[in-house]
């Protein structure tokens, strides 16, 4: 990578240690030429939440980064019959949709796992040493030089070449690349609770898969965990009227237990199990046109697309833009390119990418507004799974990441030769 005397080390810090900050340490720390820094502004590693999904995806970008094995089978959950998730009837229990995995590796098959078992498999790959934790970042400002001056809420600081940006949806790190770009309360609130497995599985003909129980605006999703656990999670569109800006509030399980009064008697009893509950306001904005920003910035995970879960692989979608950011990052490395050149490369990757993912979300509005005539629960919940819920999105999940970072490069470098002989010929005839 072009550089000044071409022998100083390429100085990076990744903000957030989620699982989009741990897979970049990942992929950094193989990188000799990178001297590389994670902050973290937790006191402590921890996630947030229930359950997460290890989708087709995610598992084969595990298996890139290197960590595959670092997740014991028996601490996640796959579907006996081999389903990725089955949708109901909220009402009535009716089993709608069971979307099998066709075409899918065993070791890839979709899992459901506490999210802590992510978090320790990517943690158990990463030299822990560089690991700076309590350091919230307040202020990012370019330098003459254009390097990257950071300074943190404890007084530390920093100066580094090139900043990667894992800090989720409310990103510090977005906000000083684009200013004008806001995230904004959805309206909509997630409530997650973790239930003893046996109390669950205990009630009579409960199933026991990965399973939507779909109402017209709201559901309730229920997967065992292994370990003992159930996860109980619950999208409602009644909108918070205070602390919207709240994330992980306990909730009483009245107000929980209060949303689902049309759904079936099996439901209810499910929800009368959770002791406890907590609910997460969600947050999302507009889709970033660039996903890079001054050259030396590049936003991954959750702060490159802030869809407050929409697809269940956020995990998948981080690991992704780790793996190409780091091969752009030492692609130009080994050319003597600038890092600018690398940064447009992993844009040119990535930005298509999540553009395919706010059009599908365009597309689930469009089914909304055109559905706004039905009036029956029935009638709603089939028009939502029919529009929604089907194998037109699936893509994103069967998504090959190395073959397209493949084909990228490749081009990049014919063209870059192509240019090249040109210039030559020119030159020659002068």
């Amino acid at each position: 990578m072009s550089r000044p005397g071409n022998q100083q080390k390429l100085n990076v810090a990744i903000i957030g240690a989620g699982p989009a900050g741990l897979g970049a340490a990942i992929e950094f720390q193989k990188l000799p030429f990178v001297n590389l820094r994670i902050y973290e502004q937790a006191r402590g590693l921890r996630e947030v939440g229930a359950g997460i999904s290890i989708q087709r995806n995610t598992w084969r970008m595990l298996d890139a980064l290197g960590v595959y094995d670092n997740i014991d089978p028996n601490t996640i959950f796959r579907a006996a019959d081999g389903h990725s998730v089955q949708h109901r009837n909220g009402r009535t229990g009716e089993l709608v949709v069971s979307n099998g995995q066709r075409d899918t590796p065993q070791r890839y098959k979709h899992a459901r796992a506490l999210r802590t078992i992510l978090q320790t498999a990517l943690l158990k790959g990463i030299d822990q040493s560089k690991l700076r934790l309590s350091s919230r970042l307040i202020q990012v400002s370019e330098l003459p030089n254009k390097a990257l001056s950071l300074r943190f809420e404890d007084g530390h600081t920093d100066e580094v070449d090139l900043l990667v940006g894992a800090d989720g949806v409310r990103s510090v790190v977005r906000q000083f690349s684009f200013p004008d770009h806001r995230i904004n309360y959805t309206g909509v609130t997630a409530f997650r609770a973790l239930v003893d497995a046996q109390e669950i599985l205990s009630i009579p003909n409960f199933p026991d898969a990965v399973t939507f129980w779909h109402g017209p605006t709201r559901w309730v999703y229920t997967c065992n965990l292994n370990n003992g656990i159930y996860e109980v999670t619950a999208r409602t569109d009644v909108p918070e009227t205070s602390q919207t800006a709240s994330w992980g509030q306990d909730a009483s399980t009245d107000e929980f237990v209060g949303l689902y009064k049309e759904f079936a008697p099996i439901i209810k009893e499910v929800l009368s199990k959770v002791k406890e509950v907590k609910k997460f306001p969600l947050f999302a904005g507009p889709r970033l046109s660039r996903v890079i920003s001054h050259g030396s910035i590049a936003l991954i995970g959750d702060a490159s697309h802030p869809l407050s879960g929409a697809f269940g692989a956020g995990a998948g979608f981080a690991l992704e833009d780790v793996y190409v950011l780091a091969r752009s990052v030492n692609w130009a490395h080994e050319r003597n390119r600038p890092l600018s050149d690398a940064l447009e490369l992993y844009d040119r990757i990535r930005s298509p990418h999540y553009k395919g993912m706010y059009d599908i979300l365009d597309g689930f509005r469009r089914s909304d507004a055109s559905g706004k005539e039905l009036t029956l629960f029935d009638d709603i919940v089939a028009s939502n799974i029919k529009n929604k819920w089907t194998d037109d999105h699936y893509w994103l999940y069967h998504y090959n990441v190395q073959e397209v970072w493949e084909k990228t490069y490749q081009a990049e470098d014919a063209k870059q030769q192509g240019n090249a002989s040109r210039s030559s010929e020119v030159a020659s005839r002068l």
